[in-house]
């Protein structure tokens, strides 16, 4: 039988209109030593996307 969720953001509308505002990114990064892609991933604002892709 499934039980219902029960979290903070069900339960506060402040909580759940700011939650929207986050993204989670994931960025493909070359390795320096051998070559091959890592994946860095962050949960950051919805403004500040841009400036997390363009870092190095």
């Amino acid at each position: 039988m499934a039980k219902a969720a029960k979290t903070a953001i069900k339960k506060d509308p402040k909580v759940a209109a700011e939650a929207k505002n986050y993204t989670k990114v994931i960025k493909a990064v070359r390795s320096s030593k051998s070559g091959a892609y890592t994946f860095k991933e962050q949960i950051v604002h919805k403004d500040k996307v841009k400036d997390f892709l363009s870092e190095k």
